[in-house]
């Protein structure tokens, strides 16, 4: 066996001294030891032969022959491992050594991309894909939560989205023993923050994301890296948590990086991977006595931890010590599969099985609330984090504001000379109110995200976490929470969409508001109240169509794309600014109905030309035929012809575009669940 780990030099003197060093940890662990030897325990997990291969194009897109070449590259290989419930497991392994995707196999989050095999059991019985979500509680490496919220205040609306048959008080008193549980305390009345305001700290966050998880009373806890981005401190604190939260008849399985040393005593057992192969699996004491056979002692003062996953991770930055380094792990997995703790694993796997009165599967609680309880949750949270976002709010009530100001500047007040631009400068301000709504309702949906929020991870107080303001963020939480059962995705939508309404319609009116009073419309109080009711429809058709895409699309800037192409092709199509509608090919007159602007253009025609009187001045230079229309109805008559009698119509199918473009909402996020599980 290759012996050329730079270490390992001294010999059998170097691993007497190591094993004298870590003498006093098999002591302590025996103190320690989250599991009584003596007692049965209540819960198990086995996971057998879980092998996991995913086809991948050779190469990039643009070099079409290498990209029509797929090859199988294998991510897991052959991975086994038993836990009794009050362990705590400790996943070791450098980058890419396959921690992430195992815990997902584990965890059925695995999607259908690849081919998966092997066996995931719990109490000897295997778990069906249906039966993994109700099962496992999974902690992710990133904290998607609400900024504006408090610590108590999120585990409350989670605990009503988790929990029907409990009262109030009952809710609250369960949200206090978690907090509690997990020394939040003295931090439930503070905000998450983000980057825009301080909140917690980052070792709070985390804990914060791992009490959601608890408060369904879950067998079965899986933490991907939780420790990542903390200082050393809170990472050892937050390991010492996990190990407490295990015996208390818990099962806790965490992948980490770099642990401190300080830990070594923490962990009931430990796995090192590499490759997608499981390396090592014992306890900690096994470990440190399993490489020092294999003539790797760890040298005295040095972190075992450290030590042993630099010793199974494969150096690529050139092939003479990837090959070195490859063989290497190849000889230690081989040495682990052929050892006596990987024998008495697998008869731990094998006993679990055979037991004859096996113990029930110990599901999360069930006890889930009605579709339209949940829908009422989840609005009131939303509503609430909105709400006490400032900058949000005033960005959302005055953005149509401030578009109003530049079109006041600009046209300063409406004439009645048709020299003066009495009809164009109407028609130019009906084409910019129906052009620019649906703009600010996208910069609601996408660009107020940057505000208390951000749509890709953030670090703030070491943490990797997620302020939510915006539909990217969201739609994040969504994602996570839909994946541990709290709801489906489309009732975040129908919560986002009612919650934005109040907001849109009162920016609305303060726009209309100022804008036609200002530049002196047609005075009349009726119809001030229609064309501020249909302004409204393409500023809230801006910000549905925007979650529309969001449902299918992951990219913000390429959902930013549609919605700009697709209004400026309504305006072209159906406005009738651009070219009549009895000029246009047959095409794109049938295009133009399935455009809203085609009858929002024409009800505000309307609104503003009929029965409207136009003068002509006398002055010299007045071109001939310049005043042959003085009359609104006759302008009308001509650009929209019989625009007069459509006009209750034309509200009806103006408003009917809302209800559609829910509807495909909840399409698009249905479809939007199968494409997150795949």
């Amino acid at each position: 066996m290759n012996r050329s780990y730079s270490l390992s030099g001294e010999g059998t003197e170097a691993d007497a001294r190591s094993k004298e060093s870590f003498k006093f940890v098999s002591e302590k662990m025996a103190s320690h030891s989250p599991a009584n030897p003596d007692e049965v325990p209540t819960c198990s997990l086995s996971v057998s032969q879980v092998s996991y291969t995913v086809s991948e194009r050779v190469g990039p897109w643009w070099d079409l022959p290498s990209y029509r070449k797929r090859w199988t590259r294998q991510i897991l290989t052959n991975v086994s491992f038993h836990v009794d419930s009050g362990q705590i497991l400790g996943i070791l392994g450098n980058s890419g050594s396959g921690k992430t995707t195992l815990l997902d196999a584990i965890s059925g989050r695995i999607g259908n991309t690849g081919k998966l095999l092997g066996e995931v059991c719990v109490n000897g019985r295997k778990l069906k894909q249906e039966q993994f979500q109700d099962c496992f509680s999974y902690v992710l490496q990133s904290d998607n939560l609400l900024s504006y919220l408090t610590v108590e205040e999120t585990l409350t609306f989670t605990a009503h989205l988790a929990l029907r048959r409990h009262s109030s008080s009952a809710i609250r008193k369960k949200v206090g023993m978690v907090m509690a549980e997990l020394s939040l305390g003295h931090v439930a009345h503070c905000v998450i923050g983000g980057r825009v305001f301080p909140g917690i700290s980052g070792g709070e966050r985390r804990r914060v994301s791992i009490a959601g998880q608890l408060l369904q009373d879950p067998k079965v806890i899986l933490l991907d890296e939780p420790t990542t981005g903390l200082d050393s401190m809170t990472a050892n604190q937050i390991v010492v948590l996990l190990a407490n939260l295990a015996k208390r008849d818990r099962i806790v399985v965490v992948t980490i990086h770099q642990p401190r040393s300080e830990l070594f005593r923490v962990f009931s057992r430990i796995a090192i991977m590499s490759q997608g192969e499981l390396v090592f699996c014992g306890q900690p004491g096994e470990m440190v006595d399993f490489f020092s056979d294999q003539g790797y002692g760890c040298p005295e003062y040095c972190n075992p931890f450290d030590i042993y996953v630099d010793l199974t991770s494969v150096d690529t930055r050139c092939s003479e010590r990837q090959a070195t380094t490859y063989n290497r792990m190849h000889d230690i997995a081989s040495a682990y599969r052929s050892s006596e703790i990987y024998r008495r694993m697998l008869g731990r796997i094998e006993e679990s099985r055979q037991v004859t009165d096996k113990p029930c599967i110990p599901f999360k609680s069930k006890e889930s609330p009605s579709g339209l309880s949940k829908l009422g949750v989840l609005f009131r949270r939303t509503m609430r984090n909105l709400s006490r976002d400032r900058m949000g709010v005033l960005m959302r009530l005055s953005q149509n504001l401030i578009y109003g100001l530049f079109v006041v500047f600009f046209v300063m007040k409406l004439d009645k000379d048709v020299t003066k631009g009495a009809v164009q400068d109407r028609i130019g301000i009906i084409y910019q109110a129906m052009g620019a709504s649906p703009y600010t309702g996208m910069l609601n949906a996408v660009a107020l995200c940057e505000y208390g929020g951000v749509v890709p991870p953030l670090w703030v107080g070491g943490a990797e976490t997620q302020s939510v303001q915006g539909v990217p963020a969201v739609r994040a939480i969504s994602d996570q929470e839909s994946k541990d059962g709290l709801y489906h995705k489309w009732q975040m939508f129908l919560a986002y969409i009612f919650h934005i309404l109040p907001f849109s319609i009162i920016s609305v009116f303060i726009f209309s508001s100022f804008l036609y009073w200002t530049v002196g419309m047609y005075p009349e109080v009726s119809r001030f109240l229609c064309f501020s009711g249909v302004i409204l429809v393409p500023h809230v058709i801006g910000e549905l169509l925007t979650l529309v895409l969001m449902g299918v699309v992951q990219d913000p800037n390429m959902v930013n794309t549609g919605v700009a192409l697709l209004n400026v092709a309504g305006i072209m199509v159906g406005s009738g600014f651009l070219r009549s509608n009895q000029q246009m090919p047959t095409v794109f007159k049938m295009l133009s109905y399935l455009t809203f602007q085609k009858y929002g253009c024409e009800l505000l025609i309307v609104t503003e030309f009929h029965g409207l009187n136009f003068t002509c001045g006398d002055a010299p230079g007045i071109i001939p035929g310049q005043c042959m229309m003085s009359n609104g109805d006759a302008i009308i008559e001509q650009g929209y012809p019989g625009a007069l009698t459509r006009y209750t119509q034309d509200f009806i199918m103006l408003y009917a575009f809302l209800p559609a473009l829910v509807l495909l909402g909840i399409i698009s996020f249905k479809i939007r669940d199968h494409l997150v599980r795949r």
